[in-house]
């Protein structure tokens, strides 16, 4: 259903999972927006440790809100969930591990303005323990569509803002991994173009200690969202991932 949003309101979905000492950091990064319009809705998935004891002291704040599951059904699931509850014309995403800079939703909001555009996305920089002294930036082309999407996963889920007066309301399919690239894919498919912003306008946490068998796994994840949510054919998606492959090669150096 299009046009039930609030028109104003940017509606901010963040997933926790045992994220006690540093989703403080990501509220405050939403609570240093220049831009003040938005609800926050934190979906905590059955936690198992004190992550809502340290969400509880931002609620006196009304437009933060707070989803306990309890049950853990994973990330995609817990987002849809805060998607059904939010009211917002625009959407936006923030883990509870990565933060935003200051000026990100404003600035967004006037590129998607500008752009009469139905997504937006920018550049980020990738830090371990501090945002100070981030390890890469990690570099956006000025426009994408679904068929450069395909070949270069490029955005960022912490960077994303959408325009749901021009999509409906939405969800992520329910993967293991890629779910928000096969969220954008689904929208550019049907919406042509999304619009990047080349400053660095979040902060995405990386571990240093990644192991290899993960980056098998998201493997194994980004081959079945090319299979099951594009319905590509075996030869489309070894293209596809054949570019996934070097694009994820380029991001390491």
């Amino acid at each position: 259903m299009r046009g039930r949003y609030d028109n104003q309101v940017v509606s901010i979905i963040m997933p926790c999972f045992n994220a006690m000492t540093v989703i403080g950091d990501s509220i405050d990064s939403v609570l240093a927006q220049t831009y003040a319009d938005w609800e926050l809705i934190i979906i905590d998935d059955a936690s198992t440790d004190q992550s809502i004891a340290a969400i509880e002291p931002y609620l006196t704040d009304p437009r933060i809100q707070l989803l306990a599951k309890e049950k853990n059904e994973g990330v995609a699931l817990a987002r849809n969930d805060g998607l059904a509850r939010s009211t917002g014309r625009y959407v936006a995403f923030l883990d509870s591990d990565d933060l935003w800079r200051p000026r990100k939703l404003e600035q967004q909001l006037t590129a998607l303005s500008e752009k009469d555009a139905v997504l937006s996305y920018s550049a980020y920089e990738t830090f371990q323990e501090s945002p100070f002294n981030p390890v890469k930036v990690i570099q956006v082309p000025e426009s994408i569509t679904y068929q450069e999407l395909l070949k270069n996963t490029i955005i960022g889920c912490l960077t994303v803002v959408i325009d749901r007066n021009k999509t409906g309301a939405f969800e992520m399919p329910n993967l293991l991994g890629g779910e928000d690239t096969a969220t954008w894919l689904n929208i550019l498919r049907e919406h042509g173009v999304a619009y990047g912003i080349q400053e660095p306008l979040a902060y995405y946490r990386t571990s240093g200690s990644s192991l290899s068998g993960n980056k098998l796994k998201m493997v194994r994840h980004t081959w079945r969202m090319y299979r099951e949510t594009q319905q590509l054919s075996i030869f489309g998606t070894c293209i596809c991932f054949s570019f996934y492959i070097k694009n994820a090669i380029v991001k390491r150096i």
